[in-house]
């Protein structure tokens, strides 16, 4: 056993202990300042554009996504992944006192100014997550042993979500029980509070310094690199193709929230519900299929999700009443933790510990793109026709990446011969 092997197996109760704290109290941020109810309500206060609205859970996603190749280099020559860790993390959590801000000066400076500010503070705190992802996935697949890493996911998302369905509960009451804006001050405040409380708790993981680990003499250029990996590795290439399309595939899962305001005229409490019966259903979900990834393969439970996406969407194009909505968010969390947790756990199995983040930063930075094209379509789709042609052509898409996972994809931990 390496030295560095050593230091991971005796902390690693410790640091599972520190990441399940981590995420309890950012699951508590997260409930607070929701951007698939909380922030989509405050921006439909000043604009009726669908487009805008199904932008904002793309613009986290991008900026999660889009970051994370242009840092594979400087993050695999790195012996330590916490101090870049830290850095990072400030820049997706500041970004929640300048939305309590933004609410409260909504009265004084109106929506025409509060609306592209909003926007640009999502865009920031979009793109610090992102750099903050790849220094984060990459430490987690060093200090969690590749047998446990899907567990782990699935545990840490699931403590998250417990968290943010009490959280987003309480945030409808919120909304219901104080006038706007300050309402929406209280929200983002107490949502910036316990980020900064997961910051201080994230601090405390135990990561050694790898002095074993081979650096490459220089850095490869990110383009060469990239195309190197897609022609030798076929099924990463197929993979990353699914994770493309699955984009369109669940477009309409943006305008869940919006279509039930619009349609059945629910109060923002119901929409507290909604996003709880999500978290709620994502915390089961992420601790069940992580524990069977790690067991039969995280390829099936990535099939699973994408099944789901087309209950969801179907359901949500023919709902009669507000009732029927709570299992089209059941199976919209399936396949969101399909998408992210099984996601992050598939993704850290490709290619070698050199290579990994190259293939982090691949996995998530050339899905970017579509990533914020895919609500566009959604919101156009949606304004031109209505939002259950939207769901619709969600369904289709579903339907298509199924068919590819089941058909194009191997599980790359058997495929290479690695147990499941």
């Amino acid at each position: 056993m390496t030295t560095v092997s050593a230091f991971i197996h005796k902390h690693l109760r410790f640091n599972v202990f520190i990441g399940l704290i981590d995420a309890a109290f950012f699951g508590i941020g997260w409930g607070f300042s929701s951007f698939g109810t909380i922030i989509p309500l405050f921006v439909s206060q000043m604009t009726d554009s669908a487009i805008l609205i199904g932008l904002i859970p793309a613009i986290h996603a991008v900026g999660w996504q889009l970051p994370q190749l242009f840092t594979a280099n400087q993050v695999a020559r790195l012996r330590r992944y916490k101090p870049m860790v830290m850095m990072m993390t400030i820049h997706e959590r500041l970004p929640f006192m300048g939305l309590a801000l933004a609410a409260w000066l909504m009265p004084v400076w109106g929506a025409k100014a509060i609306l592209p500010m909003t926007f640009l503070l999502l865009i920031w705190q979009g793109l610090g997550s992102g750099f903050t992802a790849n220094p984060w996935q990459s430490m987690i697949a060093k200090i969690i042993p590749s047998e446990a890493r899907g567990s782990f996911f699935g545990l840490q998302a699931a403590v998250a979500n417990i968290t943010i369905s009490g959280a987003a509960v309480l945030a409808g009451y919120l909304l219901d029980l104080f006038e706007s804006p300050r309402d929406y001050v209280l929200c983002f405040g107490i949502a910036s509070l316990a980020y900064w409380l997961s910051m201080a708790v994230l601090g405390l993981t135990r990561e050694p310094q790898d002095e074993e680990k081979v650096l490459p003499e220089r850095e490869t250029p990110v383009f060469s690199g990239m195309m190197t990996i897609l022609r030798r590795d076929r099924n990463f290439a197929a993979f990353m193709l699914v994770r493309i399309l699955y984009q369109f595939a669940t477009m309409g899962f943006a305008f869940y929230i919006v279509y039930g305001l619009r349609r059945f005229e629910m109060g923002p409490v119901i929409a507290g519900y909604l996003t709880a019966t999500l978290t709620i259903t994502q915390t089961i979900a992420n601790a069940g299929m992580g524990w069977l990834g790690d067991r039969v393969g995280h390829r099936a439970m990535l099939i699973i999700g994408m099944a789901a996406v087309v209950v969801s969407s179907l359901l949500a194009w023919g709902a009669p009443s507000v009732n029927w909505l709570y299992p089209v968010f059941i199976f919209a969390a399936l396949a969101n933790v399909a998408y992210w947790t099984i996601g992050m756990a598939i993704t850290v199995e490709f290619g070698t510990e050199a290579e990994r983040p190259v293939y982090i930063g691949m996995s998530n930075t050339l899905v970017a793109p579509f990533t914020i094209v895919a609500p566009i379509l959604g919101g156009w789709i949606a304004d031109s026709f209505g939002y259950q042609a939207t769901f619709l052509a969600s369904a289709i898409g579903g339907v298509i990446v199924t068919l590819m996972m089941i058909c194009l994809v191997e599980d790359p931990r058997q495929r290479e011969g690695k147990p499941v």
